[in-house]
């Protein structure tokens, strides 16, 4: 693992512990080619919701709630006039489909991820699709060890 993988797989956790998620602390970091970070994210609510409200915090609601760490980098990226276009993305996880979409529509070329769990019963067959669209965009993928 190059040293700078380390250093933005280490921020990218270290962000995802600023979600309030009960369950599960997501954070991304977004890269551009000058090692310069472009744009953060966390899972959470979007702006303005009230993420005290503790039945959005419980499976099923919880998904319908909160926007994935991922998508939020993609977001903050785009609120601030920042290009992602030509840069590398570090998450502690591995997209789901509608991240992947995300990414490839960004303009991201790189992807560097902890490996998925292909057995997960609620994400593995979703990871199938991700690294399939992924994979047809062109995007390079690399897992990082846990």
């Amino acid at each position: 693992m190059a040293d700078w993988d380390l250093r933005f797989m280490t921020l990218a956790r270290h962000v995802g512990g600023w979600s309030k998620d009960r369950s599960r602390q997501v954070g991304c970091v977004v890269v551009g080619e000058d090692n310069i970070v472009r744009a953060i994210g966390f899972n959470g609510f979007p702006r303005g919701l009230d993420d005290e409200v503790a039945a959005r915090h419980q499976r099923p609601a919880k998904y319908l709630w909160t926007e994935h760490a991922e998508r939020n980098a993609i977001y903050a990226a785009a609120r601030a006039g920042v290009s992602l276009s030509g840069t590398r993305m570090y998450v502690p996880w591995f997209p789901c489909v509608d991240c992947a979409r995300a990414i490839v529509q960004a303009g991201i070329v790189e992807l560097i991820a902890m490996e998925p769990d292909m057995d997960d019963p609620q994400w593995g067959e979703g990871f199938a699709v991700s690294i399939e669209m992924l994979t047809e965009a062109g995007i390079k993928v690399r897992y990082l060890d846990r």
